[in-house]
Formats: C-alpha cells, sequence, structure tokens
C-alpha cells in the first residue's frame, strides 16, 4: 500500500492511541500510567489496531466507550489545572508519546503496545505530563536518551 502522508498509518494509529489515552487521563483526571494500566493491554492494542476507524468517530464517545469498558474511575489529578502556562493539548502530548514510544519499539526491538507500556510505566511519563515543566516539549532524541539512563540528563 502506497504511503500517501507523511508517515506510515501505523504511526498515524499509534499518535491516535497516544492521544485517546491523553484525553481520557484528562477526562477522567487520572495521570497517564494509572490510565494505561486501567485500559490494560487488551484495550490498547483494540484501539492501536482499529484507531484509523475511531479517528473517524466522535472522540467523546470513543473515549466514554473506553471508559466504561475499562471501568476507568475519575481520580484528582488534574495537570491542566496546574498549569501556569499554555496548555498544550491532547494531540500534541500524543505526537510526544508517538515520538518517544516509536523510538523505543526500535531501539529496544519490541512491538510497539509493549513498548507503549514501558514508556508510560516509565519516569518520564511523570515528567512530560508536568505541563510546567519543559520536558514535554523537549527534542525526542533527548527524551530517548532520558528514558534509556532512566533519568533526566
Amino acid at each position: 500500500m502506497e504511503n500517501k502522508g507523511r508517515e506510515s498509518a501505523k504511526e498515524n494509529d499509534l499518535f491516535f492511541t497516544c492521544s485517546l489515552i491523553d484525553y481520557i487521563a484528562r477526562k477522567t483526571k487520572n495521570t497517564r500510567v494509572k490510565t494505561v494500566n486501567a485500559l490494560g493491554k487488551k484495550n490498547l492494542e483494540k484501539i492501536y489496531d482499529l484507531a484509523d476507524i475511531y479517528h473517524s468517530d466522535n472522540i467523546d464517545r470513543v473515549s466514554d466507550d473506553f471508559i466504561r469498558e475499562a471501568g476507568i474511575r475519575t481520580g484528582n489529578f488534574d495537570n491542566v489545572a496546574e498549569c501556569k502556562y499554555a496548555i498544550p493539548t491532547h494531540w500534541d502530548i500524543g505526537k510526544v508519546y508517538k515520538r518517544l514510544i516509536k523510538s523505543v519499539a526500535e531501539c529496544e526491538k519490541i512491538d510497539v503496545i509493549d513498548a507503549l507500556l514501558k514508556v508510560y510505566n516509565s519516569f518520564i511519563s511523570s515528567k512530560i505530563d508536568d505541563y510546567n515543566s519543559s520536558m514535554y516539549y523537549e527534542n525526542p532524541s533527548y527524551l530517548l536518551e532520558c528514558y534509556l539512563e532512566n533519568k533526566v540528563i
């Protein structure tokens, strides 16, 4: 199949998956790691596999379906309300995570969903989700190096 966009269809599916995770986390006021773990690998694979379909649907309806299916309860984490500066959109954060997850999958030679689970469960997720820091708009190669070193360098 010919690639007519700037990135492959699967990269776009990963972008949507990460953006939906962020959207659900904001909507339920949970950390991204808590949201990812509540969704579980099976739902994450479903989102990733059907992202081209879900992307055409209303994101509120799609997110509500997964919130209900995974039994995600409302938490008290609200990095949007705590942000003192310009708030990145769920699409902005989806792009950050997509790039990092893709790099981790390639570097560690693992499946994309396994890389997604590793990244969101690593220390760097809380750093990216702190919108009062600069981590979410750092260079993708820097984020990868921090992830690989398991610390901010």
